[in-house]
């Protein structure tokens, strides 16, 4: 969502919008609205400046923009290479 770009689902991270309000879904079964960001951190920068908020309907929460934020933090610029390499 954020880069357009299409690789394998398992480069890819769930972020949903449930009635609890906006959630990393690394199990990939929660219902709600949907949407997908790879496990890069150039796409979650992107994803977070407006596309995945958008893409949810919704507009984010400090609290939850946080959260995001956070679990970005956690992804290394490794991914990025690995992706690259596995499509």
């Amino acid at each position: 969502m954020g880069c357009r770009e299409t690789l394998a689902k398992q480069t890819l991270t769930r972020i949903v919008r449930t009635s609890e309000g906006v959630q990393i879904d690394l199990t990939g079964k929660l219902s709600g609205r949907g949407a997908y960001l790879h496990n890069r951190l150039s796409c979650w920068e992107k994803g977070l400046k407006g596309a995945l908020a958008n893409a949810l309907k919704t507009k984010l929460t400090a609290e939850e923009r946080g959260a995001l934020r956070e679990f970005m933090e956690t992804l290394s610029h490794e991914v990025d290479d690995f992706s690259a390499k596995n499509v």
